[in-house]
This record gives C-alpha cells, sequence and structure tokens, in this order.
C-alpha cells in the first residue's frame, strides 16, 4: 500500500470522503460499488469487480474461446482486461478499457466491426498500440447491469470475423453472466 498523506475525518453518519483526485486516478465514479476488507488495525477500500471473481474460469474461457475461434479472445471487467488469451494477447493483458470500449458495455449492446468492410474498428485498451482490423464485442449483462465484456480481435490485414465466431462470443457472455444469477 501506498501512503497519500491525505487525512479525513468521519463524520456523524459514518461516512468518509474519497478526495477527487484519488478517485480520478482510480477511476471511481458515483454508484461505483466497494469492497471493503480489513486486517487488524487497517481498513481497505477496492473496487468491486464481479468478473474478477472468477479468475480461473474466465481465464479458461478466454483460453478456449482464442482456441475455438483463432482470434484473440480479451474478458474484461467494467475498467479493464482481466484476461486475454491468443496470439497477441500481451497487447491488451492487464490494461484500461477505452473509453469507446466503456460506451459499447454501457449500451449493452454486441459491437462487430471490420475494417476490411469500412466498419469503424474501435481500441479495446486505452493507449493501444497494435491495429486491431476486426473485432466483435459482446458485453455481460446479469439482471440489466453489465459486469464486463467478452470481445475477439483481430490485427491481420483485411480480417474479419466469422458468424461462428461471433456466437461463440455471445455464448461465452452468457455463461459467464449466468455464474452470478
Amino acid at each position: 500500500m501506498k501512503a497519500t498523506g491525505i487525512v479525513r475525518r468521519i463524520d456523524e453518519l459514518g461516512r468518509v470522503v474519497i478526495p477527487k483526485e484519488i478517485r480520478s486516478t482510480l477511476r471511481l465514479k458515483s454508484g461505483d460499488p466497494l469492497e471493503i476488507f480489513t486486517d487488524r488495525d487497517e481498513l481497505m477500500l477496492k473496487k468491486y469487480s464481479p468478473i474478477a471473481s472468477l479468475e480461473k474460469f474466465s481465464e479458461g474461457t478466454a483460453k478456449s474461446l482464442s482456441d475455438l475461434s483463432g482470434h484473440i479472445a480479451v474478458i474484461c471487467d467494467t475498467d479493464g482486461v482481466l484476461h486475454a488469451s491468443g496470439r497477441g494477447q500481451r497487447e491488451f493483458d492487464g490494461k484500461n478499457l477505452s473509453n469507446n470500449m466503456e460506451k459499447i458495455m454501457r449500451e449493452r449492446k454486441s459491437y462487430i466491426a471490420s475494417s476490411a468492410d469500412g466498419g469503424d474498428v474501435v481500441p479495446i485498451c486505452a493507449n493501444q498500440q497494435s491495429e486491431v482490423t476486426a473485432q466483435v464485442i459482446v458485453p455481460i449483462v446479469c439482471n440489466g447491469d453489465c459486469l464486463g465484456a467478452v470481445a475477439l480481435v483481430s490485427c491481420e490485414r483485411g480480417a474479419k470475423i466469422e458468424p461462428a465466431a461471433c456466437k461463440l462470443a455471445q455464448l461465452s457472455a452468457n455463461i459467464l453472466a449466468g455464474q452470478f444469477e
């Protein structure tokens, strides 16, 4: 843990204000769920991610999805990439999501694009270096809440995501969402 040097008092209702600078740095927005941990006299708040709680399951899902589709498979929560699998995965692993990706998840609709067809391919990650040429993004939605997304991407010139691969991405998102029902 890193000390910030900021001290706040607890008010009479038990509330503590998290300074704006820290909320911005950690990408915390109003209404975001926080998980509370304690250890002796320490208190830690962590942004809650239900998908991250399925670490091994989502990691296996990404690997299977990549193996079956032949594309890079990406599993993310609402903030960043949790797991990526396939050739070129290092470009995605552990990175924060782009604003476009967050917008797609907020809209809770699947997104398919291929630059070969003149489609508008959006970056998965903020500050993404590689040139994605085709993609399908399927939000993971449970009880109306978007928990994250499953994406298949290709960086090969002229690539398109086949309908069967799109169905695999949809199936994976449904299976992950089903873990929370």
